[in-house]
């Protein structure tokens, strides 16, 4: 940016897009205190380097507008964790699948684990059939993102909610998804229902 710039010669285009054409840095310079603007480098690897006249703070800061306004438009993805017993009680069960639809309707995904004890490792149908009867409960509000899959002594299965059912969440609070939980934050821990694991 103006002094700093080391090439003998611009190609420059003027504060509102026209090209000027290729000068001399120095002519280039004093154009650029005769406007008041700064000569800022934007294409260094050209032959000659592209430079443009412009107020390099008013750029800056514009910038930065673009950028937060783009991070807050962005769409974060939270993945919430619920953890199941593969001879979970029924009521337990039943908690435990209303958490997950309340997560799916909030436009969460929801990571399923199955943890096996002991001899419940040489079982792992009792983990498949359970993941299966949930997929198959909440299938109108998700659908099965990753298949259920051994992991150690764990099984794991991730669902996703439907388009539709985030676009709802969406619209019924007028909110992205990321306000929502900052929202929901100041109400409970986060993943309060991960915690409460039947045994």
């Amino acid at each position: 940016m103006n002094e700093q710039i080391r090439a003998r010669e611009v190609r420059l285009v003027g504060p509102e897009g026209e090209q000027v054409g290729i000068v001399p840095l120095e002519r280039a310079l004093q154009l650029a205190a005769d406007v008041d603007l700064d000569l800022v480098e934007v294409a260094p690897m050209a032959r000659p380097p592209v430079c443009k006249l412009m107020d390099f703070g008013k750029f800056k800061y514009e910038s930065a507008l673009k950028a937060r306004e783009a991070r807050r438009n962005q769409q974060q993805t939270v993945i919430k964790e619920m953890k199941l017993r593969p001879k979970i009680d029924p009521h337990d069960y039943e908690t435990k699948k209303g958490h997950v639809v309340r997560f799916l309707k909030a436009g969460d995904k929801v990571k399923v684990t199955i943890m096996f004890r002991g001899r419940e490792q040489s079982r792992p149908e009792l983990g498949f059939r359970l993941l299966r009867r949930l997929s198959e409960e909440i299938a109108d509000l998700g659908f099965v993102e990753a298949s259920p899959k051994q992991d150690g002594r764990n099984m794991i299965m991730v669902l996703a909610p439907h388009r539709a059912t985030k676009a709802a969440a969406v619209a019924a609070s007028g909110k992205t998804p990321r306000e929502q939980r900052e929202g929901e934050g100041a109400e409970a821990p986060p993943d309060a229902a991960a915690d409460t694991t039947a045994e």
